[in-house]
């Protein structure tokens, strides 16, 4: 079992104030993110970035586990998230996740490389935590 952690500190009113975000790997430290980073394309982070890079990142690591799993050793693969956070009811909520993949896997054919991008889509644990929608665009590209 692992635990992470991250931290945030916020100063301020929601629309005027701001904060920073930290991990404990110190990868971010003290990283901006506020209102004008999450609804008006300002500078700085906000939450549904950092789930989208977390999503990327989990599903990526997912699809290289199970393509070694099944014999085959990607030579890279680089995924987007794109998450969506959408006016619900009184409040709002992340809606969907997805995912654009591309990939160079020697050896895989096109079928066998979308089935098993699809078992990681599904088994990533962030997929997993995300009551969402989550979709996949799995391109194979050649050698």
């Amino acid at each position: 079992m692992t635990t992470k952690r991250g931290s945030a500190y916020w100063e301020g009113s929601f629309k005027e104030g701001s904060g920073t975000i930290s991990t404990e790997s110190g990868a971010l430290k003290k990283a901006a993110y506020g209102v004008s980073a999450r609804f008006e394309e300002e500078p700085g982070s906000n939450p549904e970035e950092l789930i989208a890079a977390a999503h990327a990142s989990c599903f990526s690591m997912a699809l290289s586990l199970m393509l070694g799993d099944a014999g085959f050793e990607p030579a890279n693969i680089e995924t987007t998230a794109a998450v969506r956070l959408q006016k619900v009811g009184d409040g709002f909520a992340i809606t969907s996740s997805h995912l654009s993949v591309h990939a160079r896997v020697p050896g895989i054919s096109p079928d066998k490389f979308s089935e098993i991008a699809t078992l990681a889509k599904a088994g990533c644990p962030v997929s997993k935590v995300l009551n969402a929608e989550i979709t996949m665009d799995a391109t194979l590209l050649a050698d």
